[in-house]
């Protein structure tokens, strides 16, 4: 039997990172399942999914422990949960952007949350604005809505948001329909 594990990386930006995860999990059996890396600011940072055979778990869990020694990567491993079938979700893009300032994402995620809606996917750059070089911030992702949502109220919240810190904020179908 196979146990699924979410693992959070984060280690100095330096070749090899993946390729020492990749061993250690394949050294235990474990398959790799989705992930999502990156750079940012000299770090690398990510996110992933794995399975492992059941026998193999203490043993992955120590190998992953001892790649700060080795290594210098940090891992936080845990075990997912099965979750039963839930409520229908209708699955939204969302766009923002605007001048940069604090309190963007704090506002946007309260909006959100207030409404029960996940924040599956979310991606924040900070920019120049082309003609002026003022920072510019933009931020783009997935969120799950509630079959449930009052879309009339969701949609008057982020008109005030967009009015409050002068932004747009646009909703829409994922362009991939196959996104979760």
């Amino acid at each position: 039997m196979n146990r699924s594990l979410v693992l959070s990386i984060l280690s100095d930006d330096k070749p090899g990172v993946v390729e020492a995860l990749a061993s250690t999990i394949a050294t235990h059996q474990g398959n790799w399942l989705e992930s999502r890396m990156s750079h940012l600011a000299g770090k690398f940072a990510g996110i992933l999914q794995i399975s492992v055979p059941t026998d193999q778990l203490p043993a992955l869990r120590q190998a992953l422990s001892e790649l700060q020694a080795q290594r210098g990567i940090e891992v936080v491993a845990s075990e997912t949960m099965e979750t039963g079938a839930g409520q229908p979700l209708q699955n939204l893009h969302f766009n923002l952007m605007g001048n940069d300032r604090p309190g963007i994402v704090r506002e946007l995620a309260q909006a959100f949350a207030s409404h029960d809606i996940n924040l599956d996917d979310l991606q924040t750059h900070c920019t120049s604005m082309p003609w002026s070089g003022d920072p510019m911030f933009t931020a783009e992702g997935i969120i799950s809505l509630p079959a449930n949502v009052d879309m009339d109220r969701l949609t008057d919240r982020l008109n005030d948001i967009s009015d409050e810190l002068g932004v747009d904020i646009e909703l829409g179908e994922p362009e991939d329909s196959t996104e979760q």
